[in-house]
């Protein structure tokens, strides 16, 4: 159609043109023949019909080559018109060729055209089916002849359905004919608005899918038939018109069904019931075999039902039923008589099991609150141990401080050779008692675990120079070489208790080492620092490793003898840090021991030394405060033997008189801890800065080791110093505080 419009375009131009050439030629003729020479002057008159003449010619020449044109126009417009004609011949008959129907509408969807195909699916309104007729008139057309199924249902909603469906034109639609046959439309837009359908017959293909789905549904029923088969129980299922569906051999058993009969004897659910009134008595009442209807209820509320009943004949039965989506019923019968039995049998022996359970049960309960009250009894015997051991360190070493502070002040005097032997061999007794009731005090400690580490990084160098300052005298006295070798190391320990193994190590090598050296170092093997301390003493015999670290142990090795609790202290005290001790050793080769802790987290770092210059006492006046006498008397003698003016006071009330009374400001004060009627130090000290108006220096000396007492009274800006006194350590506090 698009081109026999182009070709009456073309040809209405070409005669309008054609017309206007023969309107010029015949108004140019004329004016020839009109026109005369004014003045009848002949050559005039020719000259102007030679000009005219020219101008007709190439008018005329003009008029000769559009008709040309016009001729070559119409011959190329026959020959599109030929071609058209054979495309259109070529695309009717393969339209026609197809198998499916074909159908085109334009964009008023109007029919263009269509093939036989398409025609022969409505059949009887094909002579109303023609080009230009409305989709809508064919489909109402169809619906009106009933020509597909959906019409006889609801003409209406299905001409509605299948205009919209057309309209949206995007895929496939099934439609069933009246006839039987299936139709799949598809129907695609046309770039200019039209739409595109092809009508396929998929009846075959229709007609193969029921029978896939009834071998599919054949099979099933098969398989479902062997499942039932090989169940234990007797299964029935029932229709929701309650007609009996399936059912398995074991049901045929239970029931005493005739195999060849049973669909006749049981065909619906009320023979079922009246058959069992007979085979299962007392198991045939409406609340065990009823029928459950639950149309129309949610699915959760489709629950299985199950009873039991005992019959007369002993048996028991356990009946389930199970409503199906569809307002069906499955129904299962089974003998559980023997589970029943095993169950009751198993529930005696699970009753007989679990009184013995629970005498066991309170037998132990007793067992755990005789070992509660003996854990109790055990904890509060080792706290009144601790204590007591508190409490005693006081009494012990109120009278050891005493006796340490006259063997003090009896050294500092001239004394005859006899007289100064006495005196030294008295001052070794003291250490020696000293140190027993240290160890013995650390001890009780420990294992009462009064004692909490204080992790942090420890500068190795420092702590040994401190170590080698505090035994290289004693090394001397005994021959030996002392060796303290260098160390950058930083560990990761609790700086007292390791400073306490070490000290036991050194301690030990010195009394039992009686010529050679003593060599203390300290190397790194990765993340671990393993400081040893090894000697060139008599060794130890390997059978005896493990007992040396037993309280109060000791070797027969003819060397001085200890008290046995050293290495009884660094066991407790290694196992408190997590850090291992290791002792290599033989028969006449020393001794090595050794610790091994982490490396801290600055690694191998040397810090420069600071030198703490030494300075004299530099006090003149000392106010003392004690409730014993003894005590008085001693620091008298020890502090006036350095040139010191000594006040001594036995209670506070007596410190409080001599302030007020002599006006007196000491340089420093030192008080108890525990000064009777519970007055303690560190409020006697408060008591008589208060009365003096300025923070005196004071030092609390104490028995007591704690150290959440010793951190509080350093917090509170107090000196401590332990019991018994040392007069080194006395000097150099009375040296620091001015």
């Amino acid at each position: 159609m698009t081109n026999r419009t182009d070709e009456a375009a073309t040809i209405a131009a070409l005669e309008a043109r054609i017309a206007k050439l023969e309107r010029i030629n015949v108004s140019l003729m004329d004016r020839v023949e009109r026109s005369t020479d004014l003045q009848g002057n002949a050559f005039s008159v020719f000259e102007t019909a030679i000009a005219l003449e020219s101008k007709v010619r190439e008018r005329t020449a003009d008029l000769e080559r559009a008709l040309d044109d016009l001729a070559a126009s119409n011959a190329a417009l026959a020959h599109a018109r030929d071609a058209a004609d054979a495309a259109r011949r070529r695309l009717g008959d393969a339209i026609e060729a197809l198998d499916e129907g074909f159908a085109i509408f334009d964009a008023d969807d109007r029919l263009v055209l269509c093939n036989r195909t398409y025609l022969s699916l409505w059949p009887t309104i094909a002579d109303r089916i023609q080009p230009g007729v409305a989709f809508d008139e064919i489909a109402g057309a169809i619906c009106e002849v009933g020509s597909t199924l959906g019409p006889l249902v609801s003409p209406a909603r299905w001409v509605s359905e299948r205009i919209g469906r057309h309209q949206v034109a995007d895929g496939g639609q099934v439609i069933l004919l009246a006839d039987g046959r299936w139709i799949q439309v598809n129907e695609q837009r046309t770039s200019e608005g039209g739409i595109v359908g092809v009508y396929t017959d998929i009846t075959d293909i229709k007609a193969e899918d029921a029978r896939e789905r009834a071998r599919e549904l054949a099979e099933r029923a098969v398989v479902l038939q062997g499942t039932l088969d090989a169940m234990p129980q007797g299964v029935c299922v029932f229709a929701p018109d309650r007609s009996l569906v399936a059912w398995n051999d074991p049901l045929l058993t239970l029931l005493d069904l005739p195999p060849q009969r049973a669909r006749h004897r049981i065909f619906d659910h009320t023979a079922l019931l009246e058959w069992c009134k007979a085979k299962l008595p007392r198991a045939d009442a409406a609340n065990t075999l009823g029928w459950i209807d639950t149309t129309g209820a949610d699915p959760a509320d489709r629950a299985e039902v199950v009873a039991v009943r005992r019959l007369s004949d002993g048996r028991s039965i356990e009946i389930r039923r199970q409503p199906m989506g569809d307002g069906g019923m499955v129904m299962s019968f089974d003998d559980v008589t023997e589970r029943l039995r095993t169950a009751d049998a198993l529930e005696q022996r699970v009753a007989a099991r679990t009184r013995q359970l629970e005498l066991e049960v309170r037998e132990r309960h007793a067992a755990e609150l005789a070992m509660r009250a003996a854990k109790t009894a055990a904890e509060q015997a080792n706290l009144s141990k601790t204590r007591f051991l508190a409490a005693a360190s006081h009494d012990l070493l109120q009278p050891l401080n005493a006796a340490r502070l006259f063997v003090s002040a009896l050294a500092g005097r001239r004394l005859a050779a006899s007289n100064r032997k006495i005196v030294d061999q008295a001052a070794s007794a003291l250490d020696s008692i000293e140190g027993l009731l240290e160890a013995l005090l650390e001890i009780s400690k420990l294992d009462a675990g009064a004692i909490t580490p204080e992790l942090g990084d420890i500068a190795l160098d420092e702590m040994f120079a401190a170590l080698r300052a505090e035994f290289a005298v004693v090394a001397a006295e005994r021959g030996l070489m002392l060796n303290v070798l260098p160390t950058q190391l930083w560990v990761h320990s609790d700086r007292r208790l390791l400073r306490r193994v070490l000290q036991n190590f050194l301690s030990n090598a010195v009394r039992y080492t009686q010529h050679g050296s003593i060599t203390m170092s300290a190397r790194h093997d990765g993340r671990s620092v393993a400081i040893t301390v090894a000697d060139t003493g008599p060794g130890i015999d390997p059978a005896h490793h493990a007992e040396i670290f037993e309280e109060f142990r000791r070797l027969d090795t003819g060397a001085s003898q200890g008290i046995g609790l050293g290495l009884a202290i660094v066991q407790r005290a290694s196992r408190m840090l997590g850090h291992p001790i290791t002792l290599s050793s033989a028969l006449g080769a020393g001794a090595t021991f050794s610790i091994e802790a982490p490396l801290a987290a600055s690694g191998i770092l040397r810090l420069p030394a600071t030198a703490t210059p030494t300075r004299g006492i530099g006090v003149s006046t000392v106010l003392v405060l004690d409730n014993e006498e003894s005590i008085l008397a001693g620091m008298q003698a020890m502090l006036g033997g350095w040139g010191v003016r000594v006040r001594t006071a036995a209670s506070l009330d007596d410190a409080r008189a001599i302030v007020r009374r002599s006006r007196l400001r000491p340089d420093v004060i030192l008080a108890d801890y525990h000064l009777g009627s519970e007055t303690l130090g560190d409020v006697a000290v408060a008591t008589l800065r208060a009365d003096i108006g300025a923070e005196i220096p004071a030092a609390i000396i104490t028995a007591d080791r704690m150290p959440d007492l010793r951190e509080r009274l350093i917090a509170s800006g107090l000196h401590v110093l332990q019991k018994p006194v040392k007069p080194a350590q006395l000097r150099a506090l009375l040296a620091s505080v001015r």
